[in-house]
């Protein structure tokens, strides 16, 4: 778990990089990318816009649900990173962000706000 930890802090650190350079106001995309970008920079494999495969029971669900579900980034395997661009975090974006970690197994999220004059205003850390 202390590696998990360590890599959200890389993360949080790339997250300010990017803010510091774009500000708030901007598309989602536009911090996802940047985002991505900076955390290849350091060194972290990053995976955009990931695709989950559903399967409910024996069944499996087909595109038409997939294209529905899609991560903002995977970083390293193990920590899913939830970008967003609102007025305040509510509570179903964490709740958004513990579904995706139950999915990917991962047992570390980010849900991370640009829309804030601090980014440390707007980020929340989830450990299962």
């Amino acid at each position: 778990m202390d590696k998990e930890l360590d890599l959200t802090e890389k993360i949080i650190g790339a997250a300010i990089e990017v803010h510091n350079y774009w500000g708030p106001g901007l598309l989602e995309s536009i911090y996802e990318k940047s985002l991505s970008h900076e955390l290849a920079l350091r060194g972290a494999s990053v995976k955009q816009q990931v695709r989950l495969d559903l399967k409910y029971k024996d069944l499996i669900l087909d595109d038409e649900f997939v294209l529905v579900l899609v991560l903002d980034l995977v970083v390293e395997g193990k920590v899913v990173v939830e970008l967003k661009v609102v007025k305040e975090l509510a509570p179903i974006h964490e709740a958004q962000l513990i579904t995706y970690m139950k999915l990917t197994d991962c047992k570390v999220g980010l849900l991370i706000n640009f829309n804030v004059l601090k980014l440390k205003d707007g980020i929340r850390r989830i450990v299962l």
